[in-house]
C-alpha cells in the first residue's frame, strides 16, 4: 500500500488530524491536496496539543516529508506563523517540508472580500478568504505562489486584480500598503520550500515511496457533491487527490475514510440528525466541539448512516476510522438515522436537493448505550458488548469496515481491528 488517501466522510472535524499522525509513522511523504487554513487539526502530541491550519499533520513525526499539493490555497503570512509556532515548538521543518509553486495565494483582499459575501449568503465560512481566493483561480485572475515568488509579476498581478475589485474594495491603496510592507519578510521565508511538487511526487511513487494524502474538512462540504450551497470552495473527496497533486487515478492505493461515532458540523446548512437539546449539549461539551480554526462551537447530532453511506461511495471507501467513540460512554440510548422522511416519501439515499436535504426529518434505529468507560481499552473485544454491537451496526449500515476506533485525543489511544 504505498499510497493511501485519508478523507473525512461528514461535514468536517472528523478527527482526521490524530489519524493522519497515527499513520504517519508508516509513510515517508504526508500531503495535504485541498482548502486552505480555513481547516483545523488538533492533535496531541507527546503531551502537547498542536493545532495545524496548512502543514500537514506528519510534520510531528521526526523525519517524515510533507508537501503541500497545488489544490492548496495558501494564505503564506498564515503559513510563516505555522512555521515559526513549529520552529519554537522544536519541530524541525528544514528539509522537510515542500510547497507547491502553481498553488494560489490568499491576500488581504481575499479576505474583505469573503466577509463581504458571507453578509450576503450567510454560509458560514471562516472569512479566511479561501471562497475568494479559488474564484479567482477559476476565473483566470489568481496568483499562483511561482508569480508570488517574482516581485515584479507578483506586483504586476496584484495592482491589476486590486483594480478589477476597487468597486467593491473602496480604498485599494491601504490594501496595497498592507501587501507589499509584508511582503519581502514573507517571501524570502517561504522560497526556500517552493517546488513543483507534482514532479516530487510522482518521483516518489515511481521510486515505490509510502506517501498519505489528507484532505481538509468532510465529503459533505465537497462543492460538487456536499449540501451546497453551505459548503467549502474545493474538493476534500478523494478524487480531489489526482487534481491536487497532479497525479493519475491509477497511482491512488487505498482511501481510508474517517468519521465520528456521531455526527457535528460547524456553520450553517443543513443537518437532519441535529440534536437541539440536553443530548446535543452533552456531545458538544464531553465532546470538546468547539472549532480549531474559530473556536466556533459545533452543532451536534446523532450518527447519520444515510449520509456515511454516500460518502463511502463517493470515495470508494472500503475500510472507515471510527473517532470519539468514547465520548458516548455515559448515554444510555444511541440513536442512528437509517432514512428520510420528506413530503411522504421515504429517502434511503443522500439526496441532491437543497429543498429537500433542509426539510427532512430523520428515520432513527435506536440502540442501547454501554454505560461504561473504554478509556484504556486497546483490544476490539475487551470492548463492553454494546459498544461493539454500535461499531457493528455502523458497519452494517454504511457498507465498509471498520478497522481503526479512536478512544481518546492522544496517538495511544486507539483500538486496530
Amino acid at each position: 500500500m504505498p499510497t493511501l488517501v485519508v478523507a473525512g466522510l461528514q461535514w468536517g472535524d472528523e478527527g482526521k488530524g490524530k489519524v493522519v499522525h497515527l499513520l504517519s509513522k508508516k509513510f515517508d511523504y504526508i500531503v495535504r491536496y485541498q482548502g486552505g487554513n480555513n481547516a483545523g487539526h488538533t492533535v496531541v502530541f507527546e503531551g502537547r496539543e498542536f493545532v495545524l491550519h496548512l502543514i500537514p499533520s506528519g510534520i510531528l513525526e521526526k523525519g517524515k516529508k510533507c508537501i503541500i499539493g497545488n489544490g492548496v490555497v495558501v494564505d503564506p503570512e498564515s503559513l510563516v506563523d505555522e512555521i515559526n509556532f513549529l520552529e519554537k515548538k522544536g519541530i524541525e521543518i528544514k528539509n522537510r517540508l515542500f510547497i507547491s509553486d502553481s498553488s494560489h495565494i490568499i491576500l488581504p483582499y481575499h479576505k474583505i472580500l469573503d466577509g463581504i459575501r458571507e453578509k450576503i449568503q450567510n454560509i458560514g465560512t471562516t472569512k479566511k478568504g479561501i471562497g475568494p481566493c479559488y474564484a479567482d483561480k477559476v476565473s483566470r485572475s489568481g496568483i499562483k505562489m511561482c508569480d508570488y515568488l517574482d516581485s515584479k509579476t507578483f506586483a504586476a498581478l496584484v495592482e491589476k486584480n486590486l483594480k478589477e475589485k476597487s468597486k467593491v474594495l473602496g480604498n485599494i491603496s491601504a490594501i496595497k500598503k498592507e501587501i507589499f510592507r509584508k511582503y519581502p519578510g514573507i517571501a524570502s521565508k517561504i522560497r526556500k520550500y517552493v517546488t513543483d511538487v507534482s514532479i516530487l511526487i510522482n518521483d516518489q511513487i515511481s521510486k515505490n515511496k509510502r506517501i498519505l494524502f489528507e484532505s481538509a474538512q468532510g465529503t459533505l462540504l465537497d462543492v460538487d457533491f456536499g449540501t451546497y450551497p453551505y459548503v467549502t470552495s474545493s474538493n476534500p473527496v478523494a478524487g480531489g487527490v489526482c487534481t491536487g497533486c497532479g497525479i493519475g487515478p491509477t497511482k491512488i492505493d487505498k482511501v481510508l475514510g474517517v468519521v465520528k461515532a456521531y455526527t457535528t458540523r460547524v456553520g450553517e446548512g443543513p443537518f437532519p440528525t441535529e440534536l437541539k437539546d440536553d443530548t446535543g449539549d452533552f456531545i458538544q461539551q464531553k465532546g470538546k466541539e468547539f472549532g480549531a480554526t474559530t473556536g466556533r462551537p459545533r452543532r451536534c447530532g446523532w450518527f447519520d448512516a444515510v449520509a456515511v453511506r454516500y460518502a463511502v461511495m463517493l470515495n470508494g471507501c472500503k475500510e472507515i476510522v471510527l473517532t470519539k467513540l468514547d465520548v458516548l460512554d455515559e448515554l444510555e440510548k444511541i440513536k442512528i438515522c437509517i432514512g428520510y422522511k420528506y413530503s411522504g416519501k421515504i429517502f434511503e439515499r443522500f439526496p441532491s436537493s437543497r429543498e429537500v436535504i433542509q426539510e427532512v426529518k430523520p428515520i432513527y434505529i435506536e440502540l442501547t448505550g454501554w454505560q461504561k468507560s473504554i478509556k484504556g481499552i486497546t483490544q476490539f473485544n475487551n470492548l463492553p458488548f454494546n459498544a461493539k454491537k454500535y461499531v457493528k451496526k455502523i458497519e452494517q449500515l454504511v457498507g465498509a469496515k471498520v478497522s481503526l476506533i479512536s478512544n481518546g485525543r492522544s496517538r495511544e489511544e486507539t483500538i486496530r481491528l
